[in-house]
């Protein structure tokens, strides 16, 4: 532990110590005045005037102790018995006792002993509750001041701000964002020029993208590229039930960046604290109102001499608030994007580094093999290859490795080749995947197929994968309907060749519908909807009235089921017409479980003979 961490665990050891000592104090000083308090309170017996009158009548009470000031009596009667009694201390104790019927003479047996008031005792008394009081209560002060300076309702301190090592040459697959913080960098190390030149420093950077994309990595590049102190924490660290905690935190962030400015703030997930504003009555909304109208202020109230910038990451550009995104507050947005293959394969390097790669990994089919994947998950799949490596007791990390790690990451789970399957289950699964191959190999904007398998791996029963040729931005409506046709082909293949369906089309038809709703309500790819989009709202614009009529809603009903007829009824024609290689792809399957892509190609490039021509269709079968 470093002597820093080792201090302020010291330091919170010692006000937790201080709390515990606080407590126990209050604690032995409460039993202590019980202690005090109760013998006091438990009287022996006490009576009223009545009973005092008809003791002195039958000759059992033989002395009185009688308190002037208090008006309490102590009574002795024969045999040693003790009682309590209380007068009216505005009469005196004879005169009330006659009143009761007492003669002078029935008071002659009995010894009367008048108490003279003890000032000094009453005095010392008074002082020792008034005492007793005020510790009490300095010690529960005590307490709660240590809870609050404790707890999770107190103010947050703020470390000095720890320059990263991280720089930009670590940063790979965005080079035109960094191109766009490169600005932010010089900012922080030459400013007079752009000061000479009459420019103002960008107050806030806005860092917009899928999350694992490298925000937070390119944040901390720019912090060490400028050697400036660096104070991150995370949106969520200002938001508190407790009222004022965040805006008071905000405050304590940004007193400290100025102090050792030239510096950098990084929030993360900043939409947790700055969500639009709504009218709304709970405390929540309040307090995180009150915390964002802080941060606001905070940000509009920098002077162009103080050297801080404020960057800020989210995925949910959404839902932030229009007066913190505005100019002037963030006066840029840098979208970072999923890398295309080219900075795939260059953040595959990085991440290579240290590792004992074998000669035969090939980093462009690795990067090939990974559409649509970010750098926290290319992390993960070279990492996953490395304990693969060393599971299979292998030298070096094998290209093979790599090909499971690319599996597991795109399919969720790892091959159970031990899984028990009737034979009838496994039959349906290799005749379901074999119609998703047929289909997409028949379908021209399809993607190609790169490999098909039996094996069950996570949820899956087996799995057919396809991989594009190279990155693209743009989907045609073509591509899409192709994509949707090859996802209906394994459905298809069920109905036709054992006249029934199973619920292995489950995820197929979700990813479908998904694809089609996006054609129909975001696209405008629907002619019976024409090219007006139709959001899906969310949040408090959910619970509003829908903007849609009853009619409009069921034409986009309308619109995305005859989507998935039409890709379905294309998917049965096409597996109809090519039902002999499905057979041939299905019984292949049956007997190695997997098929590469040459070795699919190799079976649909074969002719068809005779004896394969022929459609063989089972008997329903039913999986429970």
């Amino acid at each position: 532990m470093e002597p820093k961490q080792l201090f302020h665990f010291n330091r919170s050891l010692l006000r937790s110590k201080k709390f515990l000592m606080g407590v126990g104090a209050a604690v032995a000083v409460v039993v202590l005045l019980l202690a005090i308090w109760l013998p006091a309170q438990q009287l022996p017996e006490l009576l009223s005037m009545s009973d005092v009158a008809s003791g002195i009548t039958h000759g059992q009470i033989t002395s009185i102790e009688d308190s002037l000031a208090t008006g309490e009596m102590t009574l002795h009667y024969t045999g040693g018995r003790i009682a309590k009694a209380l007068r009216d201390t505005s009469a005196p104790l004879v005169q009330q006792l006659s009143y009761l019927g007492i003669s002078p003479q029935e008071l002659t047996g009995v010894q009367i002993k008048i108490e003279a008031t003890d000032t000094a005792m009453t005095v010392s008394r008074g002082i020792g509750t008034v005492l007793s009081v005020a510790v009490i209560a300095f010690l529960a002060f005590m307490a709660v001041r240590t809870l609050r300076t404790s707890g999770p309702a107190r103010q947050k301190k703020f470390e000095e701000g720890i320059i990263p090592d991280v720089h930009f040459y670590q940063v790979a697959g965005m080079d035109e964002n960094l191109q766009e913080l490169k600005d932010v960098v010089t900012f922080l190390k030459e400013g007079d020029k752009y000061t000479a030149m009459g420019a103002k420093m960008p107050r806030g950077v806005l860092l917009v993208g899928d999350p694992g994309c490298g925000k937070t990595l390119i944040a901390k590049a720019v912090a060490g590229e400028a050697g400036v102190p660096f104070f991150a924490l995370s949106g969520s660290e200002f938001v508190e039930v407790f009222a004022g905690v965040g805006a008071s935190r905000v405050r304590a962030l940004f007193e400290k960046a100025r102090k050792k400015a030239p510096s950098i703030i990084f929030i993360d997930e900043i939409d947790a604290v700055g969500r639009e504003r709504h009218n709304g009555s709970s405390g929540a909304e309040m307090e995180q109102d009150q915390t964002l109208n802080q941060l606001l202020v905070e940000m509009d109230g920098f002077s162009s001499t103080e050297n801080v910038i404020v960057l800020a990451a989210t995925n949910r550009m959404d839902i932030l608030d229009p007066a913190l995104t505005r100019a002037g507050r963030f006066d840029r947005r840098v979208f970072v994007t999923r890398p295309d293959i080219k900075g795939r394969e260059e953040i595959l390097k990085i991440h290579m580094q240290g590792k004992r790669i074998s000669p035969d990994v090939s980093l462009s089919n690795v990067a090939r093999a990974t559409p649509g994947l970010v750098g926290a998950d290319l992390a993960n799949i070279v990492n996953e290859a490395a304990i693969i490596a060393v599971r299979a007791d292998h030298s070096m990390v094998e290209m093979g490795d790599f090909e499971e790690a690319v599996e597991k990451n795109l399919t969720g789970g790892v091959q159970r080749k031990n899984s028990l399957m009737s034979a009838e289950e496994r039959r349906i699964v290799a005749y379901h995947e074999a119609g998703h191959a047929i289909t997409m190999h028949a379908t021209r904007l399809s993607d190609p197929v790169y490999k098909i398998t039996i094996i069950p791996r996570g949820a899956a029963g087996g799995y057919t994968m396809s991989l594009p040729v190279e990155d693209t931005m743009l989907h045609s409506k073509n591509k899409i309907l192709a994509r949707i046709t090859g996802l209906m082909g394994g459905r298809a293949a069920e109905e036709i060749f054992f006249h029934d369906v199973t619920s292995g089309a489950a995820n197929d038809l979700q990813v479908a519908t998904q694809l089609a709703e996006e054609m129909v309500m975001r696209l405008g790819m629907d002619s019976a909807t024409g090219l007006r989009v139709y959001p899906q709202q969310q949040g408090y614009a959910a619970l509003a009235a829908p903007h849609n009529s009853q009619k409009t809603s069921e034409s986009i009903d309308e619109a995305v089921k005859n989507i998935l007829d039409s890709c379905y009824s294309q998917a049965r024609q096409i597996l109809s017409e090519q039902c002999a290689y499905v057979e041939r792809v299905a019984n292949e399957l049956l007997e190695v479980e997997t098929l590469s892509r040459d070795e699919f190609v190799r079976l649909m490039n074969a002719p068809i003979l005779n004896h394969e021509a022929k459609l063989k269709v089972f008997n329903t079968v039913e999986i429970g």
